[in-house]
């Protein structure tokens, strides 16, 4: 199991039934999330929509369980798998920011340590963040490789740090300045931050995003307590995963590709610094980060880029999973609005969070 980007096509989702709770304002449309989740047959979907860095919607539906009977909550955390992504490549602009790394820096230069193949040396960091470093997770990331370091009992910075040493190693499998979505990348691109703070990942994260942006409900891997569980497909039913069982997520040491989870309200505050809010990160640093690398690119450093007509320009996407859950995020930059729909549904959960995308779409960007 590895998470995974879709490319994203939105669904109509033209159904009415009674809805449930969720929270609104007296002036937004009712979005019928009762109906999206009997069209999916996910277990539960959950969104917020966001305009001016205010959240004018979010709700939820559904079950924290397939088996089970506890309904999901608005403050409950979710998956957002490879939507991870879009954070990693925004910790490396906090960075730059403070004076502790380059734009331009080469993998050479951030990891010493590593006797890595020469080619690789000149290697931008960025090329990783884009995927165009000419780095595969063919060989690198199947399912021996999922056995093993669920198995791997040393820090989760020398197991990035062994990632990278194996990754590097060899010449590039893949053609430099060539787009080529892959988790290695941003596995090897962690091992990086964690060679230049002596920190790890994960405490980067917590100290340069969580904390300053009030992301007191975000953490990592599978939510645990009283919080949804996603969910495996088991002869055409749905079972849920408790955060221990294996299967539930990725080895950890993939964290900076694809291990975060957060209430939506949480998210929403990530998203609205894309959609021009606050003073996190800096207006060149937000440009930076969803500019794609050149004509024809689509790909920015951990976001996609769209045109859509009903946005003031180009689109941000992205799409997570991790095959237990499914996360979609769309950010209006230009625009200064923001949405992002959840799931705990497995295989299913897809259907799920585009079929509440699209009812948002409609209902506040026309």
């Amino acid at each position: 199991m590895v998470t995974r980007r879709h490319s994203l096509a939105l669904l109509a989702a033209a159904t009415t039934a009674p809805g449930p709770a969720l929270a609104r304002t007296p002036q937004a449309p009712a979005i019928d999330l009762a109906a999206i989740l009997a069209a999916s047959g996910a277990p539960a979907v959950g969104g917020v929509w966001l305009r001016g860095g205010e959240v004018v919607w979010q709700g939820v539906a559904g079950r924290r369980a397939a088996e089970h009977e506890t309904p999901v909550d608005v403050a409950d955390p979710w998956h957002l798998g490879s939507n991870t992504k879009a954070m990693t490549a925004a910790l490396v602009a906090r960075h730059v920011q403070r004076g502790r790394l380059a734009w331009e820096a080469r993998l050479g230069e951030l990891l010493p340590d590593i006797a890595m193949d020469a080619a690789w040396r000149e290697t931008p960091l960025v090329s990783l963040l884009s995927h165009e470093a000419g780095l595969l997770d063919s060989g690198l990331t199947g399912p021996a490789w999922l056995i093993r370091a669920r198995a791997d009992t040393r820090s989760l910075p020398a197991q990035r740090a062994a990632f990278a040493a194996e990754a590097l190693c060899r010449p590039h499998a893949g053609a430099p300045g060539t787009f080529a979505y892959g988790n290695a990348n941003y596995i090897v691109a962690g091992a990086a931050l964690e060679a230049l703070t002596g920190q790890s990942w994960e405490a980067q994260m917590q100290a340069e995003l969580f904390d300053p942006l009030g992301m007191a409900g975000a953490g990592f891997g599978p939510p645990a307590g009283d919080a949804p569980r996603g969910h495996q497909d088991v002869a055409g039913q749905l079972q849920s995963l408790v955060p221990e069982t294996p299967g539930a997520d990725n080895p950890a040491a993939l964290g900076p590709a694809g291990t975060v989870h957060a209430p939506l309200a949480d998210y929403a505050r990530f998203l609205a610094v894309f959609a021009g809010q606050g003073d996190w990160l800096t207006l060149s640093s937000v440009a930076r980060l969803t500019t794609p690398s050149g004509p024809g690119s689509s790909y920015a450093l951990g976001w996609g880029l769209t045109p859509q007509p009903w946005a003031a320009g180009p689109v941000l996407v992205h799409e997570g999973s991790n095959t237990r859950w499914h996360a979609i995020a769309l950010v209006d930059r230009d625009g200064g609005r923001a949405m992002a729909s959840v799931s705990n549904g497995g295989p299913r959960g897809r259907a799920a969070c585009v079929g509440l995308a699209e009812a948002l779409r409609w209902a506040y960007f026309g």
